[in-house]
């Protein structure tokens, strides 16, 4: 694998920094320009929004370490930024600042389609998930899935390996679940293997959220087969239709506990799928075409010059409960700049927690 230059070492040191997440880290390169300067700043940042202690960047050595170990793996880091990087989820405000990746890269520059549900799905649900994967790697879409037990392990078997992407909770060398082992290698070397976690991360509960909504935001639509109410597969469509993204549901029985998200997503509003043609007039035109990520250089911006009033001016205006950072900006009649300066300090310094949807509460 080629090894990473000076300034994807720094981004890299960046991301693995506490209390940097992607919309800090891509405040941060727009700001300062590159890794080096941000990292620099970061100290002076977090005293000015209240830090409670000397700030540290993540030790470097740690993060060679984790570089020569993804090699080593036969994988591959991808940087926003860099034209290999998926291009509809470059679109996205938070979009990871880096992914590590393992088998054909080019197939996240194709169309992709989401497929996920139930991971106790019924066997007529788990048939007809890869027919309906199958029908549209015959369409020339990629299927994007999270190598879960039951829709997404029937989804990624239908589309076949060459034509699927297998996006993980965990790290590239963890097998989660464990009899899908074979899979995720087949998939990692014919197909293509995803995640932002370091290697040997563990598949905590709190990383399937992450997840899912790489899942969401880098496929034209997500399609769910089976869910029950308040699941996973339910937050990715909700993450696909915040982005804009087609969402699509499978009908099933009423009386049928995993069918319900599924039937409530077509009453409010999704596309109902019945077969691949559904699928297809939904995104629109698909063909074999190849989506491109135009290369966008973070160009230094002069910082905003935040004054201590206008500061605990905005973070008067704070809580625990999320608000909307429009709002922020309405309510102080601050410049939109000043305010995500202040927010930035507050982020740092590991004062501010954001959520979906472009809100912020106090941490």
């Amino acid at each position: 694998m080629t090894a990473l230059g000076k300034e994807q070492m720094n981004r890299l040191r960046l991301i693995r920094t506490p209390h940097v997440g992607p919309v800090a880290y891509r405040q941060l390169l727009q700001r300062f320009g590159s890794a080096a300067r941000a990292l620099e700043a970061l100290p002076d940042l977090a005293a000015r929004g209240g830090g409670a202690s000397r700030f540290r960047p993540a030790d470097m050595r740690a993060v060679e370490a984790e570089a020569a170990r993804v090699a080593q793996l036969g994988a591959r880091y991808c940087f926003l930024g860099e034209a290999d990087y998926p291009p509809l989820l470059a679109e996205a405000s938070a979009a990871p600042p880096a992914l590590i990746l393992r088998g054909d890269t080019g197939l996240a520059a194709r169309r992709c389609v989401a497929m996920v549900g139930a991971r106790n799905a019924s066997a007529a649900a788990n048939r007809f998930a890869r027919e309906l994967a199958h029908g549209l790697a015959d369409a020339g879409l990629v299927v994007v899935s999270g190598l879960a037990r039951g829709i997404d392990t029937a989804s990624h078997n239908g589309a076949g390996p060459a034509s699927t992407i297998a996006v993980i909770g965990s790290g590239i060398d963890v097998f989660f679940p464990p009899e899908n082992a074979a899979l995720q290698e087949i998939i990692g070397r014919d197909g293509l293997l995803m995640t932002e976690l370091p290697p040997g991360a563990e598949p905590l509960a709190r990383h399937f959220p992450a997840r899912n909504r790489i899942i969401a935001w880098m496929s034209l639509g997500t399609v769910v087969v089976e869910a029950a109410p308040r699941s996973g597969s339910l937050l990715t469509a909700r993450l696909a239709g915040e982005e804009g993204r087609e969402v699509m549901a499978v009908p099933g029985f009423p009386l049928d506990p995993r069918a319900q998200g599924c039937n409530s997503l077509i009453r409010d509003g999704a596309t109902l799928v019945q077969s691949v043609s559904d699928i297809v007039e939904a995104i629109g035109a698909i063909g074999d075409g190849v989506l491109r990520s135009p290369r966008r250089p973070f160009s230094g911006e002069p910082p905003a010059d935040l004054g201590q009033s206008e500061r605990e001016q905005v973070l008067g205006l704070m809580s625990l409960s999320p608000v909307a950072v429009d709002e922020l900006v309405r309510q102080s009649g601050l410049p939109p700049a000043l305010v995500q300066t202040a927010l930035l300090e507050l982020e740092i310094a590991g004062r501010l927690q954001r959520h979906a949807g472009g809100r912020v509460s106090l941490a």
